[in-house]
């Protein structure tokens, strides 16, 4: 082994969304950093998640725009599909963006140090172990993200019984699937599966799919799934499955069974921490997360976690930006900026389903905001009475939800293309923001965003295109 290595500011464990953010952050502040990564910049949301499937559920767009095109008055025929093509297309994606992550990394001076690491006691700090080095440094940040979960008894062979990871790498589509799971992950595959032409089946143990969502948005995907021809199956839990040569048979409670050719394990993501020297260095874990404060700290001074290795919601998103935070923290104490950073709250992270209707939201729901609030307020705003969303064919609502006298504290929107409003949504929320205050904006006509304003002039007490 080389003797330890001097001092640096900054070791970050994991080079995923929150991991590189953290980085790429105290790099432009001036932090020495250096950077620990056993497989590729990115993580899973630049390789295995976010931007892989979201390339797959883009095909399966075109693929339905082409099906469904005579409805305005376009002549087409969809003659199949091109799975190594949709790989291909995908891989392209994402190959552009990790080589610009590359280069960015490597322009704001950053080490990368391939290699795995493991955290290890270096007297009074924590080091980083990575190979045959001890990375030595001031503050250390666990990074180390998620990965897919598995049921006792059903782990994944990759032929038959799939998870998400193995669900990008398919050489061929199957006839029939089960996707054991209603929640993101599930329901964005089943989606694009479904536009592909697979027979889908979605199971789900509790009562809704996206049971974190407002229940009326769950019903209305539901529905719209339905519509699709994807059958689902909720409070149905899994009591046992058998792989044969010719696909797999999946038992559910209630004694009924399901045939297909492969079943997707989508029962979320757990944190990657087993293996890291953890607790060896006197970490705290909670169900497998590390314990944090607000500011992200962990009870080990100069041990700090961001992303997907902190119990909350698990998006790319608010990896980001605990590693923007994490950054800003330290260098707030050292003096390199003169305010300290507003902590990351989940309550205010927009999330997103890219399934077909779209689903998307910021804030508290109904029942939330009524356990913290008490009385509340809520209007919704049926899509049919929008005309962009009439010229796109599709139906669905935004729905909000004040405190009377107050800020809209929730606002929860499925329909095709509602991603794109949810930033203005939590621009509303994080800003807390009062109906009155976001009725006099002008929206653009017709855009779908309309439907965020008419919702709030409706809660303003000023209800334009709205019936009753």
């Amino acid at each position: 082994m080389s003797d330890p290595e001097g001092v640096v500011d900054l070791v970050v464990l994991g080079g995923g969304s929150g991991g590189y953010a953290c980085a790429l952050r105290a790099a432009e502040l001036g932090l020495r950093v250096q950077l620990v990564e056993a497989a590729e910049l990115g993580g899973t949301c630049l390789h295995r998640g976010c931007i892989p499937t979201k390339a797959w559920l883009h095909s399966a767009e075109v693929a339905d725009a082409v099906r469904d095109s005579a409805a305005v008055g376009i002549t087409a025929r969809l003659e199949g599909v091109d799975v190594p093509g949709v790989r291909s297309y995908a891989d392209g994606v994402v190959q552009r963006l990790f080589r610009g992550l590359t280069g960015l990394v490597r322009s704001r001076g950053i080490e990368v140090v391939a290699s795995r690491g493991v955290l290890e006691r270096d007297g009074d700090r924590v080091g980083v172990r990575a190979g045959d080095r001890l990375l030595r440094a001031e503050h250390v940040v666990v990074a180390t993200g998620s990965a897919p979960r598995t049921l006792p008894g059903m782990e994944p062979d990759g032929q038959r019984v799939l998870t998400s990871d193995h669900a990008l790498r398919l050489d061929r589509l199957p006839e029939r699937a089960v996707v054991l799971g209603g929640g993101v992950i599930g329901c964005e595959l089943a989606s694009a599966w479904r536009s592909f032409g697979v027979e889908v089946t979605v199971v789900e143990a509790l009562e809704r799919l996206l049971p974190g969502e407002e229940p009326a948005v769950s019903q209305a995907l539901q529905r719209a799934f339905v519509r699709r021809g994807i059958e689902v199956l909720t409070g149905s839990p899994v009591t046992s499955h058998r792989v044969g040569p010719d696909g797999v048979e999946v038992s559910l409670a209630g004694d009924r069974t399901l045939s297909a050719d492969l079943l997707l394990v989508a029962v979320g993501r757990g944190p990657v921490t087993a293996g890291l020297g953890v607790e060896e260095v006197g970490l705290p874990l909670e169900r497998g997360f590390v314990v944090t404060d607000e500011r992200l700290a962990t009870p080990v001074p100069g041990v700090w976690a961001v992303g997907d290795v902190v119990h909350g919601l698990q998006l790319a998103h608010r990896g980001f930006a605990h590693g923007v935070f994490v950054a800003e923290e330290i260098a707030f104490g050292r003096g390199l900026l003169e305010r300290a950073p507003e902590p990351v709250l989940d309550e205010r992270v927009p999330r997103v389903t890219y399934c077909d209707p779209e689903v998307a939201s910021v804030g508290l729901t109904r029942a939330q905001a009524e356990q913290r609030h008490g009385e509340v307020q809520t209007v919704r705003y049926d899509l049919t009475g929008n005309g962009r969303s009439q010229i796109r064919g599709t139906s669905g609502f935004v729905q909000l939800v004040r405190v009377p006298d107050g800020p809209v504290v929730g606002v929860h929107m499925v329909g095709a293309g509602v991603s794109e409003l949810v930033s203005e949504a939590q621009l509303v929320v994080g800003w807390e923001a009062w109906p009155e205050d976001v009725a006099p904006l002008v929206h653009a006509h017709p855009t779908q965003s309309e439907a965020l304003g008419e919702a709030h002039l409706a809660l303003a007490g000023k209800p334009l295109h709205v019936h009753g």
